[in-house]
């Protein structure tokens, strides 16, 4: 896999930290270089990450970072205390997990109170994807993108939302990572107008989730 899949620096995740909060944790956090960036930023006090791999010569052993735990967060028993942290950040994770509801549940206990969780999550609704299946009868697995060959867990936008009602947690904002063109007339547009948006989810690879914990 490419190395850029664990050392790129998530701005688009950063974006949606709202303020300068207490701690961070970053799941999936590979070389730790998000977490630095948050650091940079001023945006936490505190940053800790959890990532599965350990990434030789990598900023995993950074002291700025406050603890790195390498493991599988869904066999992991952490010991933080509960309600700790002000945000959990879950870049292109969840899909990756057997049981990512099960996980969310297990996480929230170590959210404060309207704790975020920011998370990416990859659309399977895809209009690529689904012209693969229906027109070539084929559903093949890539080293990365949507049909990431490590994903275990596929999602439109219904089930993103319903993941995180059921781990609850209320939706406070959720996005897709498809801006405005500015080609105009592009066929991708032109199709959305006419049929008055219901084809703007076939044109989503990703969607970006804020949720808020529940009291």
């Amino acid at each position: 896999m490419n190395s850029n899949y664990y050392s790129s620096i998530r701005n688009d995740i950063i974006k949606y930290i709202p303020k300068k909060v207490k701690n961070i944790l970053e799941i999936g956090a590979g070389t730790g270089n998000t977490l630095l960036k948050i650091k940079e930023l001023d945006l936490a006090e505190n940053v800790y990450g959890i990532e599965i791999l350990k990434i030789e010569n990598s900023n995993q052993t950074n002291p700025i970072i406050k603890e790195f735990i390498i493991g599988d967060i869904e066999k992991l028993n952490l010991n933080f205390e509960n309600n700790f942290f002000d945000i959990i950040i879950a870049g292109d994770v969840l899909e990756h997990l057997v049981n990512p509801w099960k996980t969310i549940s297990y996480l929230s206990k170590f959210l404060k109170k309207d704790g975020l969780i920011i998370s990416s999550i990859p659309n399977i609704r895809n209009y690529k994807v689904l012209k693969d299946i229906f027109f070539k009868g084929s559903f093949t697995y890539q080293e990365s993108g949507i049909l990431d060959k490590t994903h275990l867990r596929f999602f439109c936008k219904k089930n993103i939302i319903d993941l995180f009602k059921k781990s609850n947690f209320s939706i406070i904002k959720i996005e897709s990572n498809r801006t405005k063109s500015q080609y105009k007339f592009r066929l991708k547009n032109i199709l959305s107008w006419i049929t008055f948006g219901y084809l703007n989810n076939f044109f989503i690879k990703q969607y970006f989730v804020i949720a808020k914990k529940n009291d």
